[in-house]
């Protein structure tokens, strides 16, 4: 007995490949796309084939544009000379709802993870370095994760990038409105050794 039709059931397939969707989520994606007007998920399915096609990365910032350069590194109200690094296009949306940061951005697209066969070739590092040593970037703001991969490429980049720019690093500790007392040794010690000298 046929319970979910087979082309309900290769969308659920499509939809759960996706990060962070499981088979119930897919489901009930599929079945919401089911219940809409044909007309909408006729839109859907022509905006994800047309993404490829627009979709290119940005000549200096590797960043994900529908032109290159990207809006942010043909802005002239940007600060050249101070490049924000981060592993994905999600972290440099993440940095620019702030709107504390008004510098530019290179996107690595990933994080070194050897055990994954990831090592700096199959990240976008090549473009950093060629960027920051055609002059011009005074400092290199290093905004990776805190995890293993995440240190692990920020340690390394510090390594490449010494003598060519000063490399700061985002500060790590304890979140806005949290209790001391509550917060892990990890992140404690991060938050004392990244202290600000109030003046």
């Amino acid at each position: 007995m046929e319970v979910v039709p087979p082309a309900l059931a290769r969308l659920i397939n499509e939809l759960e490949r996706l990060p962070g969707v499981g088979r119930k989520t897919a489901t009930r994606l599929a079945l919401h796309l089911l219940r809409r007007p044909e007309s909408e998920a006729q839109g859907l399915a022509r905006n994800l084939a047309e993404l490829h096609g627009a979709i290119r990365l940005c000549e200096i910032c590797c960043a994900f544009s529908e032109r290159s350069p990207c809006a942010i590194c043909d802005d002239a109200r940007r600060d050249g000379q101070v490049v924000c690094v981060v592993e994905g296009q999600g972290d440099l949306i993440a940095i620019e709802k702030t709107g504390a940061f008004r510098g530019v951005y290179h996107v690595l697209h990933g994080v070194l993870a050897p055990v994954d066969g990831i090592g700096p070739a199959e990240i976008k590092l090549d473009a950093l370095l060629a960027r920051v040593r055609g002059g011009g970037v005074k400092e290199v703001l290093l905004a990776t994760s805190s995890t293993v991969p995440g240190e692990a490429t920020a340690a390394y980049l510090v390594e490449c990038l010494r003598g060519l720019a000063v490399v700061s690093r985002l500060a790590c500790g304890i979140p806005l409105g949290m209790d001391i007392k509550y917060a892990d040794e990890h992140t404690l010690a991060r938050a004392i050794e990244s202290r600000l000298v109030r003046k």
